[in-house]
């Protein structure tokens, strides 16, 4: 008589993970590369074998090896767990993460994107609002690249830091100025982007602070207001590479606090694109 084997303990962790062991030949470097601790990999290694009852792996001191049984079952898997891969990315590729941004996205967010579209099969749409949540609250945007702190209700993953830049007219005696000091400013009438903007007089001391020569309501009207002369801006550095502007000159600002950049998603109720996108971009 047959024996029957049980199969209804054997988990996919297990079989991808013994497709790790197989291809690194070491137990060692299978949990580096799966993150996991080696005593849990060697665990459910042994788990499977029991639940499939056939040894599938020799060990020495020196190397691991798949024993007959196990190479067969690698070169299954290799192939079956490649189209269940396939198949559960399946429902996902035509769904739609819209990711909301004020002005200028950071390279990272770049980057983010290509990672969230490779392992969800989602595609990504882009939505810029000159708001301070970039729609995230009006529910134009799933998640949003925001700079600045974390607004109330939502939660963010910290994407990168960037330095800052003096905007200034080029008719001024400042354009000829290769770096500027913070405190500088102080003295200075100072453009303020009151939506989507990451500078406001009450970064500098109280006492010590500019003059708000006047406010805009977008990167636009920001960037034309420093170029007609009203006043000096301060942005993050991307301005200075990707919003250039004949009138306007950026100068380097020393001592000048970073701007912390964040993918933004709410504390609840995230759509799941939302979260997943969020997690990739806590890990990488």
């Amino acid at each position: 008589m047959v024996r029957m084997t049980d199969l209804s303990g054997v988990e996919l962790r297990q079989l991808r993970w013994f497709l790790a062991v197989v291809e690194e030949r070491s137990f060692t470097y299978a949990a580096a590369r799966l993150g996991i601790g080696q005593p849990a990999l060697t665990r459910a290694v042994q788990s499977l074998e029991t639940a499939l009852g056939a040894r599938l792996l020799e060990r020495t001191t020196r190397r691991v090896a798949p024993t007959p049984a196990g190479q067969r079952l690698h070169e299954e898997l290799t192939v079956t767990l490649a189209r269940l891969d396939d198949a559960l990315r399946a429902p996902g590729r035509d769904a739609l993460l819209r990711l909301g941004f004020a002005w200028l996205l950071p390279d990272r967010a770049a980057s983010l994107v290509e990672e969230f579209k490779r392992a969800t099969g989602a595609g990504v749409r882009l939505v810029r609002r000159d708001a301070a949540l970039a729609g995230l609250d009006t529910g134009g945007a799933d998640a949003a690249v925001l700079r600045g702190e974390v607004p109330a209700g939502m939660r963010g993953v910290v994407l990168c830091r960037e330095e800052r830049v003096a905007a200034v007219p080029r008719s001024s005696p400042l354009a000829r100025r290769r770096v500027l000091d913070w405190t500088e400013l102080a003295a200075l009438p100072l453009v303020v982007n009151t939506v989507s903007g990451t500078t406001a007089p009450d970064l500098w001391p109280e006492g010590a602070r500019p003059r708000m020569a006047c406010t805009a309501g977008n990167i636009d009207e920001w960037v034309e207001s420093v170029a007609a002369g009203h006043g000096v801006g301060v942005a993050p550095q991307p301005a200075a590479e990707r919003l250039k502007h004949p009138a306007v000159r950026y100068v380097r600002l020393k001592n000048a606090p970073a701007v912390t950049v964040r993918l933004v998603v709410p504390a609840r109720g995230a759509h799941p694109l939302a979260d997943r996108c969020a997690e990739l971009a806590g890990v990488s």
